[in-house]
């Protein structure tokens, strides 16, 4: 089994298994068949948004002749899923970041619980696999032990950490912001290529996580001007729709670049990154299909697409 056969795979056999009962022994496609692909395409979590713009697609294009197979009508679906992956119009680069930045420097955001924390010592991991020196900036000050979750990932990882105490009155210094400023500063000094800032997962109240990641981000420009260059939500897949309202509350309150997607291979509700990507505009650069350091994967739109709807589970 393939990476992504194993991460969209409960997604795929709840797919199929509820198109399968609704369209096989048609011989056209009616209303019901059509019906049948939207309830699919809902319980997958794709987003009501983006299910009725793939259904009403699909029901242009076969408006002239509705008379097809199932085969042709699950080559429809994966054409119209593909095109709405493909917002950049680019073939998905073996590298997500640009590593001539030195050093990139990536803000990491998303709620408690996600997978933040590990998807960043993933992250360090594979690019010290590939030879770059790296730095994590513990920079979520209020939540208990996340200093030192992200310094037994660094450990694991073999890069450095910056962290104050956490918990620490702002007032005295030990802010988000000041820990991702002494981070970048020591990046710099110490000629580091990749910076990974982790930020407080907290949606307590917009306002306040647009001024505090909004500070974060200047105080990293007094040292690079163009920092961060990246800024990275993670999503965990199985929450579903969940995923998709925490994705919007972060696009509110600062502009996310791309999206790393945690939790894939264990949920039936992968639809979500579809839904997400298509609503926001936003690509997936990662996923994560595992507990392991090496599980977090490059994201490929064309892989994922064609494990979705590979043919061995189109008749069962």
């Amino acid at each position: 089994m393939g990476l992504f056969d194993r991460g969209v795979k409960k997604t795929k056999e709840g797919f199929f298994q509820r198109l399968s009962r609704s369209i096989i022994g048609k011989s056209k496609v009616d209303d019901s068949v059509l019906d049948a692909i939207e309830e699919a395409l809902v319980a997958s979590d794709m987003g009501v948004d983006t299910t009725l713009k793939i259904v009403d697609s699909l029901e242009e294009r076969v408006s002239k002749d509705r008379y097809m197979s199932f085969d042709e009508l699950v080559d429809m679906l994966r054409d119209e899923i593909g095109t709405l992956l493909d917002i950049d119009g680019e073939e998905s680069p073996k590298e997500p970041f640009d590593l001539t930045k030195k050093p990139l420097v990536v803000m990491v955001v998303g709620v408690n619980g996600v997978g933040k924390t590990t998807t960043i010592g993933k992250l360090a991991a594979r690019y010290k696999a590939m030879g770059k020196k790296v730095m994590i900036g513990a920079a979520d000050t209020f939540r208990a032990a996340a200093a030192e979750q992200l310094t037994v990932w660094a450990d694991r990882a073999g890069c450095d950490i910056v962290r104050h105490e956490e918990g620490s009155d702002p007032a005295m210094g030990a802010d988000p912001a000041s820990v991702a400023f002494d981070t970048v500063k020591s990046a710099v000094a110490k000629g580091a290529d990749v910076v990974l800032i982790d930020t407080a997962g907290r949606l307590h109240n917009r306002i306040d996580l647009m001024n505090e990641l909004t500070k974060i981000r200047n105080v990293m420009r007094k040292v690079i001007p163009d920092a961060p260059h990246e800024v990275l939500l993670v999503l965990d897949a199985s929450t579903g729709q969940n995923a998709y309202q925490q994705a919007k509350e972060f696009s509110r309150a600062t502009d996310i670049t791309s999206l790393a997607i945690t939790k894939l291979d264990g949920t039936a509700k992968g639809g979500v990154v579809i839904g997400i990507v298509d609503q926001l505009k936003v690509p997936v650069k990662f996923i994560g299909i595992g507990e392991g350091i090496d599980d977090l994967k490059v994201f490929d739109k064309k892989e994922f697409v064609g494990s979705l709807f590979s043919r061995e589970d189109i008749d069962k």
